[in-house]
């Protein structure tokens, strides 16, 4: 925060970096509020696609000499960097003040109600791990092991009966850790309860089923008649318990997306579900290589499976109350706004208000 502080307190904010432009001015400029971002260009072949490859010989050289003509006629007041061997190669060499990033303390004279940094909440990469050389050789190593226990994992979860689960599923890598009470089913309700969960990844409802002991129906929210999907779900809450994702996506990052105010009409009986998953010993460790897709493809959420371990914590929370519900003259949108609240607290996330339009919008 030193150094985002020193870095906001500027007048004309400048990114520069050796990697792709393309691949970093969204994000410097939308987050970290940029004016200008200079970097290396692609190359691009005669039929439009990108080669990957860069366009200059030189990258130091060539980033130099384009800050040198962005400044022309003064040199830039503060450079902010990474220690380097050759200071004079680098675009630190043109600034008046050079101090080497983390910056401890704050350097700047200038006293500003600053703003912190936009977080990022939609992004669509699928590493876990930045790809460095080590790590990228890793990956390769592990992707023929990564192979065979995805498909491992798939016949676990998608071809054997349910009640042979619990059996087999640890040998697979995957773990699941239950806290709270999971309700039973009860004969003398008339219906069935209405989980309401958030949505980490794909595997969700299989996993909420796994906790509760028994195999039940899952629903995420992505309505396009409101009337007849919400009698479609009545329908089999008559029958039996439902889990819903009020969310209408998946989403990895720590914060919930606005809730689809919907379930909350279809009954009172309305037990919240916090879940939690993740891809190393521990939910909140990115020890795996790979995340669930965001969009695209269904079939890449085989790289999911493709993780050394995966771990999910299914937390139970107290059924709603009834002062909390459509019952007590509450509106439909008080009462998701209020689970959305309570998940989000269990959690340790942050509630927003985009909704999975946005989500989509943004990564389209």
């Amino acid at each position: 925060m030193d150094t985002w502080r020193l870095f906001s307190s500027c007048k004309k904010r400048v990114v520069v970096t050796r990697m792709p432009r393309i691949m970093v001015e969204w994000f410097a400029k939308e987050h970290l509020r940029a004016d200008e971002v200079i970097g290396t260009e692609l190359i691009v072949n005669g039929f439009g696609f990108v080669t990957g490859l860069i366009r200059e010989p030189d990258i130091d050289q060539s980033v130099l000499s384009r800050v040198g003509d962005l400044f022309v006629d003064q040199r830039p007041h503060l450079g902010i960097g990474r220690p380097a061997k050759m200071i004079s190669k680098t675009f630190l060499s043109l600034c008046q003040e050079q101090i080497h990033a983390p910056v401890h303390g704050n350097h700047s004279d200038q006293q500003l109600e600053l703003q912190p940094p936009k977080p990022v909440i939609f992004h669509d990469g699928r590493f876990v791990k930045r790809p460095t050389p080590a790590t990228a050789l890793l990956i390769l190593l592990w992707m023929p092991f990564g192979i065979i226990l995805a498909a491992i994992r798939i016949c676990i979860l998608y071809v054997l009966p349910f009640w042979a689960i619990p059996y087999v599923i640890g040998i697979s890598g995957i773990r699941v850790t239950v806290k709270g009470k999971p309700p039973r089913l009860s004969a003398t309700r008339n219906s069935g309860l209405l989980f309401v969960c958030n949505h980490k990844t794909f595997i969700d409802g299989i996993v909420l089923s796994y906790a509760l002991g028994r195999k039940i129906t899952s629903h995420s929210v992505d309505f396009r008649n409101r009337d007849i999907d919400a009698g479609k779900i009545k329908e089999v809450l008559s029958k039996g318990d439902v889990a819903i994702f009020p969310e209408g996506a998946s989403f990895n990052e720590p914060f919930l997306l606005r809730f689809n105010a919907l379930f909350a009409e279809l009954t009172d009986e309305i037990v919240p579900v916090a879940m939690n998953g993740g891809t190393g010993l521990t939910v909140d460790s990115n020890a795996g290589f790979f995340r669930a897709k965001t969009r695209g493809w269904t079939c890449l959420n085989v790289f999911f499976f493709m993780n050394p371990t995966l771990v999910y914590e299914v937390t139970f929370l107290d059924q709603l109350p009834l002062e909390e519900s459509c019952s007590s003259g509450k509106s439909l949108y008080d009462v998701a706004n209020y689970v959305q609240r309570i998940l989000a607290d269990t959690l340790g996330f942050e509630c927003t208000n985009s909704t999975r339009k946005d989500k989509y919008k943004l990564l389209t």
